[in-house]
């Protein structure tokens, strides 16, 4: 694999800390700011609209930008972002600074994947793909811990700043790895580029990716009541499975690529299924501390299977058309099928549903995905 995906993987170890690390730091920026933990919550909300709104906007306006320059620009945009957390002397300046990062988010993984793909060849771009999300999957692993450890000893401000020299090194592999030539936008006129948002295949591909991983965040969200409470499991053990549900996700990432690779759409449709049925194994086996400490490795590995051949199926669909663009949005279908699922798990937890009965309803959303995705296929032949 060319150097160019390895440096995009390093700015997309630094977007997956900043967006998932201040979950284990809600307490300590809640102390410190004077506001309350559900106050604090809204900054992961903050951020999940600021990458759904920022994609479209920051891609239509780099359209015209060669690739490369336009990566350079964002992860620029990153650094500042983080360094403006880190200083953020009240609690709204902070989520300001972090939708200001979240703008970036989107745009960066869409123009990565492009040119991710454009960087191999025809028979390697869902593996492409897949190098630069190991960077968002090992940060899951080691970034957040670390991350969170970092925040718990010397402050939160001082993650933001370690995440921030994170981006510096990503803008300076770049800026060194990436080619100068051969990722141009080719001029793209930017009204071309958002009709592609009206074709009914890439509004199916983006319909399946809300709703496939949104049966992932309906479960994963609530993952440590469902373990203790359902499954008995005692506190001290959510740590180390969730160091390997962090394994199964870059696992999953690896075997979704070159699945995708092999044949793409097959790829599509039996990682969604896979997916769903991991949700009933652990609807059923939610209850054994042995059987759910299993499932939720495997869904991890399962929900991420999905994430190359979704991106490289709906830049697919754009036939040649805005396919930085389409890229983008699907980054951020991908973040509002995390706010629909957490949203659903939570509506139905408030009305009484047992933890243990969550991946029940969550695989709903996967099999929804998969019935679309087949009735697209079809259509497309």
């Amino acid at each position: 694999m060319p150097k160019g995906l390895y440096a995009l993987a390093v700015g997309a170890f630094g977007i997956g800390i900043t967006e998932f690390v201040i979950m284990g730091l809600l307490v300590e920026v809640a102390e410190d700011l004077g506001v309350s933990i559900a106050s604090a919550g809204t900054l992961i909300s903050g951020y999940a609209m600021g990458v759904v709104v920022g994609a479209p906007i920051l891609t239509v306006l780099t359209a015209r930008w060669q690739r490369r320059r336009a990566l350079l620009a964002l992860m620029a945009i990153f650094v500042a972002g983080n360094a403006a957390c880190a200083l953020a002397p009240g609690f709204w300046s902070l989520f300001a600074a972090r939708v200001l990062t979240a703008l970036t988010h989107g745009t960066f993984f869409g123009v990565g994947s492009v040119v991710a793909q454009k960087l191999v060849p025809s028979d390697r771009k869902a593996s492409a793909i897949a190098v630069v999300f190991t960077g968002l999957t090992l940060a899951n692993v080691l970034g957040v811990p670390v991350g969170t450890w970092l925040g718990q000893q010397a402050g939160w401000r001082t993650t933001f700043w370690a995440v921030s020299a994170i981006g510096v090194l990503a803008l300076w592999v770049m800026w060194r790895a990436l080619p100068r030539t051969g990722t141009a936008g080719k001029g793209s006129d930017w009204r071309e580029d958002l009709r592609v948002l009206t074709r009914g295949p890439v509004l199916s591909g983006l319909a399946v990716t809300v709703l496939g991983y949104a049966g992932v965040f309906a479960v994963f969200t609530y993952v440590t009541p469902l373990l203790t409470v359902s499954a008995g499991l005692l506190e001290a053990a959510i740590a180390p499975i969730l160091l390997g549900f962090g394994g199964g996700l870059v696992i999953g990432n690896v075997a979704g690529g070159r699945l995708a690779d092999r044949s793409l759409v097959p790829a599509v449709l039996s990682t969604l299924a896979a997916l769903a049925l991991v949700l009933l194994l652990l609807g059923a086996g939610a209850k054994n501390p042995v059987a759910a400490t299993v499932l939720i490795v495997a869904l991890g590995a399962a929900g991420f299977s999905t994430v190359p051949p979704l991106q490289a199926w709906v830049i697919a669909q754009a036939d040649g058309v805005g396919q930085a663009l389409a890229a983008s949005v699907n980054i951020a279908a991908f973040n509002l099928g995390n706010a629909i699922g957490a949203w659903t798990g939570g509506l139905l937890i408030d009305r009484g549903t047992p933890y243990a009965d969550l991946p029940y309803v969550a695989a709903l959303f996967p099999l929804g995905a998969l019935a679309l995705a087949v009735a697209a296929t079809r259509r497309a032949t």
